[in-house]
């Protein structure tokens, strides 16, 4: 991840404000919408660069008819001549899927079991097909590392968790900024000493958590993910994940930060994640009931730690005598017992569960009808919206499992995962060196500083070679695997790296605004000819929700399909360049060279005194708005 940094103290607070100031000076995004149809959308020329309010250009600059209203979804798809409809103010974070005021007008939701949280999607004319604006006020994110600390408080202006949670040192504000000083409900004295004692108590003293063998964590109500960030110096990376709720902008807080996380919640339906993924799940006053329904959660927990992985706990039934805790409790060890976790350690308000790796005692269990085994199923099955299950799953031919690596070695290790799906050893090395070379070459087209991106997606990530490449750079990768496609999201896991199931036909569970870099190889014509009638339109629309105000959007696919997204993108108020690179060896495309798509998501400001949209841009990079029309 880099030089790893040192936060400033509190007193610094103003010198950091200045310093970020001018570097973000021209990066204001303004005053917004209003809530009411907005007559005009004002573009400088095409190519022009630092457009100056006092230009001839400025006052002859091409008009477009983008109006300001909540548009919906028709069928069939239709996208207007003059361009999408901008979103009213109001729906500057719109995430499509987890809309409460859709959701609350749902019967036959067991909200007892917060299905009401679950991603679950509107029909789509009842969805919004508009463009997202950012908040007032917005600005550019500020840059990782400093980000860890330090957020714009107008970027994500919510102030319920600093309020509830301020005594637990989640977030303060802090002038113009929101400070999270590393704190959490079990953790208010420093993500790091927790970190550390849950290192002695993994290794009996003797070590940290990656000796313990701690390479991916699943961190489960995660709060400001906190807990995600203060592990990255030991090279452990986490799959955080909150509930969309009374806290609902805890991920949008996280992803501010530059810190991987999406929302999620366990309910009634298995986490978008492949079992025996990760060496640790975490949960920190997670406020989940892991002692009801017979424990089914925790054998959704089971289904995705790796054998001899831990499972954390750190909440009241482990530490407090008082109300119903101690009944809790035991219900958590009759469970736990049952399927064979040994308690490791309980020290303070932790305790640590491992599983087994030997299956013996779990089959002995089930003999005696203490413990239901699933049924073989094929593994190679995503688990994309697929029913949780009150069982365990039995690993009966030890042979096919594999000790992997520790980091980095495992982000090219040829794991069993790889072979199970006909890649050969020669096909991965082939495939690594190639995004290795593609990276160097996005790099030089993008022109920009690394630093400058953070949060990338990878919305097709097949091997997840794209991320194996970005691995010595400052960024973090959400690789996502389209459930419709070949199940690579096990490899990916092997290597290291964390992801999602995903079916792009429908929204991602994220907030507006969320990604940098958003990469799309070949996903388009994945989708092309969907008999549920998914469009390239419906996608688009996506990437531009959740891709920031001056993110990169790079697309390669078929060329006929890159046309017809350079046709669409200025009516979803794009910059788009393109380019030609090197196709995959043996991919099936007929020519040498694909063409690349370069897209920059804009800007969007609404001058209040004259209500009209004004786009301005220099180059890929910096925008400035107009101080004039």
């Amino acid at each position: 991840m880099g030089r790893w940094w040192s936060p400033p103290e509190p007193r610094s607070v103003q010198l950091l404000l200045l310093g970020v100031a001018l570097v973000a000076a021209s990066f204001y995004a303004g005053t917004l919408f209003q809530s009411s149809a907005s007559p005009a959308v004002v573009l400088p020329p095409s190519g022009s660069r630092s457009p100056d309010s006092s230009s001839p250009q400025a006052a002859d600059a091409p008009e477009f008819t983008n109006r300001v209203a909540a548009t919906y979804r028709t069928t069939p798809i239709s996208v207007p001549d003059h361009g999408l409809d901008v979103c009213p103010l109001e729906y500057n974070e719109y995430v499509p899927c987890h809309d409460a005021a859709y959701v609350s007008g749902l019967r036959n939701l067991d909200r007892s079991r917060h299905e009401d949280l679950e991603h679950i999607c509107p029909p789509r004319e009842k969805r919004l097909f508009c463009l997202v604006p950012p908040p007032n006020d917005y600005k550019v994110p500020i840059r990782w590392p400093t980000s860890r600390d330090y957020v714009w408080r107008s970027n994500v202006n919510h102030s319920r968790l600093s309020e509830v949670k301020g005594g637990q040192n989640w977030v303060h504000e802090s002038g113009k900024l929101w400070w999270f000083p590393g704190g959490g409900t079990h953790f208010k004295h420093g993500a790091s000493e927790y970190i550390e004692r849950l290192g002695n108590m993994t290794t009996n003293s003797t070590g940290d958590l990656s000796s313990a063998g701690v390479v991916q964590v699943l961190d489960v109500g995660c709060g400001v993910a906190s807990f995600s960030a203060y592990l990255l110096p030991l090279d452990i990376h986490t799959m955080s994940f909150a509930p969309k709720d009374g806290h609902e902008n805890q991920i949008q807080f996280a992803l501010e930060r530059g810190i991987g996380a999406m929302i999620s919640v366990l309910a009634t339906k298995q986490l978008p994640y492949p079992g025996n993924s990760f060496e640790m799940v975490h949960c920190s006053r997670c406020r989940v009931d892991w002692h009801e329904n017979d424990g089914i959660l925790l054998k959704e927990v089971d289904r995705l730690l790796r054998p001899n992985g831990y499972f954390v706990y750190s909440a009241p039934p482990a530490y407090r005598k008082d109300k119903d805790f101690p009944i809790i409790w035991e219900k958590l060890i009759n469970i736990t017992t049952a399927m064979c976790w040994k308690l490791i350690a309980k020290h303070v308000q932790t305790a640590i569960w491992i599983k087994p790796d030997d299956e013996s005692c779990r089959q002995k269990n089930a003999d005696m009808k203490l413990l239901n085994i699933c049924n073989p199923d094929d593994s190679s099955l995503p688990s994309w919206k697929s029913p949780l299950m009150n069982c365990v799953r039995l690993n009966k031919d030890q042979s096919k499992l594999q000790k992997l690596p520790p980091r980095p070695d495992r982000l090219l290790f040829y794991s069993r995962s790889l072979e199970r799906i006909g890649v050969t050893p020669e096909k991965f090395e082939n495939n690594n060196q190639f995004w290795r070379d593609q990276v160097r070459k996005y790099w030089s087209l993008l022109g920009v500083e690394k630093t400058n991106i953070r949060n990338v997606m990878d919305m097709n990530a097949n091997y997840g070679g794209f991320a194996m490449a970005l691995s010595t750079d400052p960024v973090w990768i959400m690789n996502v695997v389209p459930h419709t496609t070949i199940n690579t999201l096990p490899v990916i896991y092997d290597r290291g790296l964390i992801g999602s199931y995903h079916d792009w036909c429908q929204p991602f569970s994220t907030y507006p605004r969320t990604y940098d870099l958003l990469h799309a190889f070949h996903l388009f014509s994945h989708y092309q000819g969907r008999v549920e009638g998914c469009s390239l339109e419906d996608i688009l629309l996506e990437i531009d929700r959740i891709i920031r105000p001056q993110g990169f959007i790079i697309i390669r696919d078929e060329n006929t399909t890159l046309s017809r997204i350079s046709d669409l993108a200025p009516k979803f108020l794009w910059d788009v360049t393109t380019h030609t690179l090197e196709i995959e060896e043996n991919r099936p495309e007929q020519h040498r060279y694909a063409m690349l798509l370069l897209a920059l998501g804009a800007v969007l400001r609404l001058k209040a005194e004259d209500r009209r949209l004004i786009i301005c841009e220099d180059g890929f990079v910096v925008f400035k708005a107009l101080a004039a029309v």
